[in-house]
């Protein structure tokens, strides 16, 4: 239950709460101009400072993110589980932490809270509203205490009052219908199971949308062709493994490749020098064909028949010369006989070396082709680490690809099995069914009558669990909120019975626009009444001339409004006692 709001701030108007009924009341003045509006007096920053100070995320948009409330220290006194009373407060400035007072970390079910003050996270004064006000003290994925505090304190600033099983539009069936399914007693863990199939088939819907994209297409792939991708790419590792398996280092393997170039290099040399010590052998043999003995018989014969006898000392000198020239003739051919011999020689043992260099060669090569240096053996190594790499990455696409073709018959198939689990569910629940509908239909009927039918509708849907409320009446705003005011009503009551929700609940003055008189007199009546056999707290903003029209109805708020009765004329009429 709520006691007391407050602030550290002179201006501000402390707000005190009681059990039951609380109106806080909006007044006009006779010194209001008719542009004044009650818009600005604070109901529904009453209602965000309730939030705030309950663990809300406190974004730039926040109102306690405003300048001109972040150094102001904003108090919450609130009855609390085995304690008779907590007082938790929280800056605009500092909305990371809260502190509390006492220190109730401990386990509600211990004697005492520890003494004193604590500061605390958010995140961590959350956990201890889902401990001690709803119960929650195991995991509970897809049920938040801010979800359920949301129903119970909704807030125009978030469109709350524009459907009664949302807190805001974008709020998802699934997410909604299992925190209500907490409150009202009904199975909320296959509840969440709905909402966590949402979830996958939202990210399915979002990948389909990548696949079909030509970009990410190529990223992500089909079945089909990354199947093919795998397989050549794992026949790619197992050649590598092989090869490694078989691969022998081996020494020197440097040193024996530059040998292997350098006798390569020599055979292809010995071609060459065997080309030109040839042609010289050939003009070596016609040199020696070309050198004989000079005949000199025809000089005699010459001589003769000139009439002219040679001497003796004539034919001597003749013999002489034809002496040395025959010596000379013989010098030469013995010096080419011996070139020609040198150079065949040299033939004979360029052959010999050719043969010897090939069989080396044969050899060396045979030692490199049969492995290899250890470079080679990491090259190897790593061009197989590479392409298992490749095959992991390969796999993991084809793993997504077949699961993003597979996920919507699996998903199809799991909502099938979850719809027919509810619905068995709900049938071995009918106390808590029929305790949640025949509340509604009660307070339906106290508004508008017997004549009009009311129910409440709780179902498995094909998407997650169904709760529709529904009063058979014009389809109007008014209407609308009256079946918010219902339902809103009946889930705090069913809570709080059976110790799944807090004592209280609040109505923002949002939720009566547009209802007829005698409604709002009805609703306030059975709000007042309910609290006061529920034992629950009903807190409510109204304008004055809406509590006027209610009491002309019939409404008795005698002992139910509280202070501070705010105004909407003057800088000091509304909450804050200061416009910002």
């Amino acid at each position: 239950m709520l006691r007391r709001l407050s602030a550290d701030h002179a201006s501000f108007r402390t707000v005190t709460f009681n059990p039951g009924m609380n109106l806080l009341v909006a007044d006009t003045t006779e010194t209001s101009r008719e542009t004044d509006s009650r818009n600005g007096t604070g109901k529904s920053s009453l209602v965000e400072l309730l939030h705030f100070l309950l663990g809300a995320n406190a974004g730039k948009k926040n109102l306690t993110a405003r300048r001109p409330l972040q150094s102001i220290t904003f108090s919450l006194t609130l009855d609390w589980p085995g304690s008779e009373q907590l007082t938790v407060q929280r800056k605009g400035d500092t909305p990371a932490h809260v502190r509390i007072e006492p220190d109730i970390r401990r386990d509600p079910g211990s004697l005492f809270s520890a003494p004193g003050p604590a500061v605390i996270t958010t995140a961590e004064w959350n956990r201890l509203i889902e401990r001690d006000l709803f119960g929650l003290h195991t995991d509970h994925a897809g049920v938040s205490g801010r979800t359920m505090l949301s129903f119970l304190i909704r807030r125009i600033t978030a469109k709350a009052f524009n459907d009664a099983v949302r807190t805001f539009p974008q709020q998802s069936e699934a997410e909604a219908t299992t925190n209500l399914a907490y409150l009202l007693g009904l199975d909320w863990q296959l509840a969440a199971e709905f909402r966590e199939l949402s979830a996958r088939e939202s990210t399915r819907r979002q990948l389909r949308k990548a696949v079909d994209d030509p970009v990410w297409g190529r990223i992500v792939g089909s079945v089909a062709d990354l199947r093919g991708q795998m397989a050549l790419a794992e026949s790619e590792a197992a050649r590598l493994k092989e090869e490694i398996a078989s691969f022998r280092v081996v020494p020197a393997y440097e040193d024996l490749k530059n040998q292997a170039d350098g006798i390569n290099r020599r055979i292809r040399a010995i071609p060459n020098e065997d080309i030109a010590d040839q042609r010289n052998l050939e003009d070596l043999q016609r040199s020696v064909a070309e050198a004989s003995d000079a005949d000199m018989t025809y000089l005699e014969e010459a001589y003769r028949e000139l009439g002219i006898t040679l001497g003796s000392q004539v034919r001597r000198r003749f013999d002489e010369v034809q002496a040395f020239h025959t010596s000379i003739v013989r010098n030469r051919r013995r010096y080419l006989l011996e070139e020609m011999n040198t150079i065949q020689q040299r033939l004979q043992e360029r052959g010999r070396e050719r043969e010897r260099l090939g069989e080396e060669l044969a050899a060396i090569l045979k030692s490199l082709q049969e492995g290899g240096a250890l470079e080679a053996l990491t090259a190897l190594q790593q061009a197989l680490a590479q392409k298992q790499a490749s095959v992991a990455a390969l796999k993991h696409r084809y793993d997504a690809a077949q699961a993003l073709e597979s996920s919507a018959r699996q998903i199809k198939a799991r909502r099938a099995e979850l719809q027919e689990a509810m619905d068995t569910d709900l049938n071995e629940r009918p106390q808590q069914t029929r305790e949640a509908i025949l509340l509604f239909a009660e307070y339906a009927r106290r508004l508008y009558g017997p004549e009009h039918s009311a129910w409440l509708a709780i179902e498995s849907g094909a998407n997650s669990l169904k709760i529709t409320p529904f009063i058979d009446r014009d389809d109007s705003r008014g209407i609308g909120n009256m079946v918010i005011f219902c339902f809103d009503l009946t889930v705090a009551v069913i809570a709080h019975r059976h110790r799944r929700g807090p004592d209280f609940l609040f109505h923002d003055s949002h939720l009566f626009d547009g209802v007829d008189d005698r409604q709002i007199a009805a609703a306030l009546s059975l709000a007042g009444q309910v609290a006061e056999d529920e034992g629950l707290q009903y807190i409510v903003t109204l304008n004055s001339d809406d509590l006027a029209k209610a009491v002309q109805r019939g409404f008795r708020p005698e002992g139910r409004v509280i202070e501070p009765r705010l105004q909407d004329a003057g800088e000091s009429g509304g909450l804050f006692g200061f416009r910002f």
